[in-house]
């Protein structure tokens, strides 16, 4: 009683939690509730103590912590070990129910057609959390028992990840056949981790109306709070009142996914698993019969009759095992050859030394190396040294290098090879760290393959769609080319009209007079700007037809919605349309390739003239607006009054040949989002207050191209200096 007393008054209370998905989501997600006690018991400073599968023993048995909070196996063997008793179950808190059973479930990949049932587990690789997991191993080994299969014996691996999270990664990544955690990690991943779940296959699939998640056990009741024999029933007392009282809303029960604490569950569902099972506490319970008895000690009948058999006996029969081992060595070997062999990718191995181990046959077929060129020499100084370019690619920076050193897998989708014969293919690959004893990486797996065909499909589907573009963009000249003609028409006149009042001039009986001559000279002036306004306009036209387009630069605002103006302004005009400008001068250059952006926006102001069609005269406004969004890109938008447009059409606008115009092919809003879709953003179609609808796509803001130069040519001047 004087120790149990002793530890009460020690301000310090430490509290040692079950770390089944790592410290740091432990922390997390208990730290909260650490801190709700403490300012509940002021007199007491509560501190979450992290524990892994192998400390919480010694944790216990050493008095290095206060109270505990495991899972239900663990404490069956606490309470019978080191008289630990429950004060509460955990209630768990799945959106907005709680849940005081949970189980196991079993799980393979989806893509795994030949892992249907448990039995079809038999000879495969299984990953469980730890050997003392209830629900991430000792549920599933009860199910796996009923169906015949021991996991230590039937299985041709068996491997504990330690944490819930990585046996997940591990099935999804390939490394391991099946695998098991409890239940709702598989749903907890989906919505923090971005776990498909679509990925993945339930074995054993188990329903209960009560409990929605996924399943393969019998449920069990969920982890219990407990107290070491130490801890005072007084403290105990108050921190069991505390916990039952936090509101379900709490943050430290948000954070730990909880709901409420409550009176402590009946835990004899563990026990009859474990008795199940010969675990302990009852590994040593039972009758002890002659089968035991051999089954336990057979080894010494064995080595006795070992022993009078012989040491040549013994001798033959190594010499025969051995042999057989080689032969189903060389058998496996040969299986393993011909199955990559027979795959179309290349496949080939790395040591850490970055030395090729291994190359199948297409490996050969489409790099011209053979495999006793690649075998023991250095990977990337065959295949990866140089860039497309011929620049040196340092090893430091090649991904299998990366993958080989940090163990983690990668996918390159476009990069290059080099051939034997000196040429270069392009390639898509993947680096998988190649696991040894004790998970320990021992070099990496590369699946290329030749992507060269797919990069020449693509540059013609680019091509093809630039022409695409270009036939858009004559056929909306050819839409507007009345206004066009009108707006050649007007200076041309003038220029006839002028010329024939010079030639009248010049033809009169005055004409050597000093004043008819400075008339002329001036109707000469107005003939020369009527042809200048003659000649920008087909500047413009040449320009928006131009077929062969430059790569994007940096353009122009204020020049791309010149040409615009220049090219729809009679149609404005004509249509009696108010058009309004709201450009934001801090913003002069963007990153565009300008005659598709241009293409883009006639197309959008256009639409706009046509959709206020209907719109009375006086209320027909057309806004420009150009707008800094502060992260570096800049809004264009083009809004209109007219009538706006029903939302069942909005969804498919941007398809091709959907269309709200009687003459409308349906070509030209797909078209832009295509341009705008190149350019990394999307067209937005908004409501406006006013009535109508505004369209708005974004550009990335770049700095003027004089300005870049002289920062390049100072910091090369501050180079030479230093």
């Amino acid at each position: 009683m004087t120790n149990s007393l002793a530890y009460a008054e020690d301000p310090f209370i430490k509290i040692g939690v079950l770390s089944h998905r790592g410290d740091t989501f432990t922390l997390n997600s208990w730290g909260p509730t650490a801190r709700y006690l403490t300012n509940k018991l002021p007199d007491y400073d509560f501190e979450i103590i992290p524990l892994d599968f192998d400390e919480v023993d010694s944790a216990v048995k050493n008095d290095e912590v206060d109270f505990i909070l495991v899972n239900p196996g663990i404490y069956v063997n606490l309470e019978y070990k080191y008289r630990v008793s429950r004060l509460g179950t955990m209630y768990n808190l799945r959106g907005d129910d709680a849940y005081k059973v949970f189980g196991g479930v079993i799980f393979t990949r989806k893509d795994r057609e030949d892992i249907q049932t448990l039995e079809d587990l038999h000879g495969k690789s299984f990953m469980a959390v730890d050997a003392t997991s209830l629900g991430g191993f000792q549920m599933a080994w009860r199910e796996l028992q009923a169906k015949g299969i021991n996991p230590y014996e039937d299985f041709s691996k068996l491997e504990f990840g330690g944490i819930h999270d990585h046996v997940v990664r591990s099935v999804i990544n390939g490394e391991i056949d099946a695998g098991t955690v409890r239940t709702d990690i598989l749903e907890r991943m989906s919505n923090t981790a971005g776990l498909d779940l679509t990925q993945v296959r339930i074995i054993n699939p188990q329903t209960d109306s009560n409990f929605p998640f996924r399943l393969s056990t019998r449920l069990y009741p969920e982890w219990p709070f407990s107290k070491l024999q130490k801890t005072s029933d007084e403290l105990a007392k108050k921190v069991a009142l505390a916990l039952f009282a936090m509101p379900k809303e709490h943050p430290a029960a948000l954070a730990g996914k909880y709901a409420v604490w409550d009176l402590p569950l009946d835990y004899q569902q563990v026990h009859e698993l474990f008795q199940e099972l010969r675990l302990p506490p009852y590994d040593q319970i039972g009758k002890f019969t002659v089968k035991d008895v051999v089954k336990k000690y057979w080894y010494w009948g064995v080595a006795a009759a070992i022993v009078l058999l012989g040491m040549g006996v013994i001798t033959s029969a190594v010499v025969r095992r051995n042999k057989r081992l080689k032969r189903i060595q060389l058998r496996m070997e040969r299986h393993y050859e011909r199955l990559l062999d027979s795959v179309g990718d290349g496949i080939y191995g790395v040591d850490l030394n970055g030395n090729c181990t291994f190359a199948n046959k297409a490996t050969e077929n489409i790099t011209g190396w053979k495999t006793a060129q690649l075998v023991g020499n250095n990977q990337h100084t065959i295949l990866h040294h140089s860039h497309a370019d011929g620049t040196h690619y340092p090893v430091e920076e090649c991904p299998v290098y990366k993958t080989t050193n940090d163990s983690l897998p990668r996918f390159i989708d476009d990069d290059i090879f080099w051939k034997a014969d000196g040429s270069t293919i392009s390639v898509e690959y993947s680096c998988t760290p190649i696991k040894g004893p004790r998970n320990t990486t021992i070099g990496s797996a590369v699946v290329f393959r030749d992507i060269t065909q797919r990069e020449l499909v693509k540059k013609k589907t680019i091509e093809h769609q630039l022409q695409l573009f270009h036939v858009a963009r004559l056929s909306t000249l050819g839409e507007m080319a009345s206004g066009i003609a009108h707006e050649l028409n007007q200076p041309l006149t003038v220029i006839n009209n002028y010329s024939r009042a010079c030639i009248r001039m010049l033809g009169s009986k005055d004409s050597t007079d000093e004043s008819m001559q400075d008339q002329c000279s001036e109707v000469m002036e107005k003939i020369s700007k009527q042809a200048e306004r003659a000649g920008a306009v087909i500047k413009q036209i040449r320009h928006f037809v131009n077929k062969d387009l430059p790569d994007k630069k940096p353009v122009k605002v204020s020049e791309m919605l010149d040409v615009v103006l220049e090219l729809t302004h009679m149609e404005i005009e004509r249509k009696m349309v108010t058009l309004q400008l709201d450009i934001d001068d801090s913003v002069e250059w963007v990153l565009a390739q300008d005659t598709q952006i241009e293409q883009v926006i006639i197309n959008l102001v256009r639409n706009a003239v046509e959709a206020m069609e209907d719109t009375p005269e006086g209320q027909r406004n057309l806004i420009i607006k150009t707008e800094n969004q502060q992260d570096g890109k800049l809004k264009i938008s083009i809004s209109d009054s007219g009538s706006g447009i029903d939302k069942e059409v909005v969804e498919q606008l941007f398809d091709p040949f959907i269309t709200t115009k009687e003459q409308g092919m349906g070509l030209g809003l797909s078209i832009s989002q295509g341009i705008i879709e190149t350019h990394d953003d999307k067209i937005i179609i908004e409501d406006n207050v006013e009535g109508g609808v505004c369209f708005s796509f974004k550009l990335p803001i770049v700095k003027s191209p004089k300005i870049e130069k002289e920062n390049n040519i100072r910091k090369t001047k501050n180079k030479e200096v230093a």
